[in-house]
């Protein structure tokens, strides 16, 4: 990981050696820095986010980003540290035409195997800077604040009906996951992903949904998967894995 170096060393010296001489010397007048009236144009980010993303089936846990801001070809993330967890730079083309939106999923480690106290370390609660550049050299900022209130997982169910219409229901989510029960967590909305094509994202108030026929039965005869994610104010989610099966 590259830091940002503190340039203009030899200034600063210079400006430390008039101070002094004013100190020292009657008569002698420090030159102050000249001010400028002119402020430094920043555009901030349309979309900067980073949240957990808790799998309470296979019972793993990763972080997510994703951001979306005007044509950049430079970003970096800081925690609340100060220190930059992610860094990125278009060359050539991306360079020169930028990018827009940007989304990625870290590693999903089972809390099996990876200590949970390691992960939460390694991505403590707080404020992180989203700071990037765009095309024509115009600064971009954002602030995500990333919290550790993971909710528990959907208890789900999904019946095939006569006209191979798909029910999907679970039950309301209230509190958080076992793996950090002391939490405080508010449901703000449910997602339901069915196969690659089918994906709807519901109010709180919702408990089930009815994947239309014509899509379910494009999925073929067999066992199908879905998922229903919990969504938290925060922006963590958790999923369940549920599956059905096609006659």
């Amino acid at each position: 990981m590259k830091s940002l170096r503190v340039r203009g060393n030899r200034r600063s010296v210079k400006l430390m050696v008039l101070f002094l001489l004013a100190a020292a010397v009657p008569g002698v007048t420090a030159l102050a820095e000249p001010k400028s009236d002119s402020k430094k144009e920043v555009l901030p980010l349309d979309i900067a986010r980073i949240f957990f993303e808790y799998n309470s089936s296979a019972n793993d846990l990763g972080v997510h980003v994703f951001l979306d801001g005007e044509d950049w070809k430079r970003l970096k993330i800081v925690n609340p540290d100060g220190r930059t967890i992610f860094h990125v730079q278009g060359k050539l083309g991306y360079a020169e035409l930028g990018m827009t939106e940007l989304f990625f999923e870290g590693a999903e480690p089972s809390l099996d195997e990876f200590a949970l106290e390691e992960l939460l370390a390694l991505f403590p609660e707080g404020e992180y800077q989203f700071e990037g550049r765009t095309v024509d050299g115009v600064e971009l900022e954002g602030t995500a604040t990333f919290t550790h209130a993971v909710p528990d997982g959907p208890v789900v169910s999904a019946v095939v009906g006569p006209d191979n219409s798909l029910l999907i229901s679970w039950e309301p989510v209230t509190g958080p996951a076992d793996i950090l029960p002391d939490e405080d967590v508010v449901i703000v909305g449910y997602q339901v992903i069915v196969g690659e094509l089918f994906q709807v994202t519901l109010p709180d108030t919702a408990t089930t949904v009815t994947v239309p026929p014509e899509y379910v039965v494009s999925l073929g005869l067999g066992e199908h998967a879905f998922e229903v994610l919990a969504i938290e104010a925060g922006g963590n989610q958790t999923l369940t894995e549920g599956s059905f099966t096609l006659p």
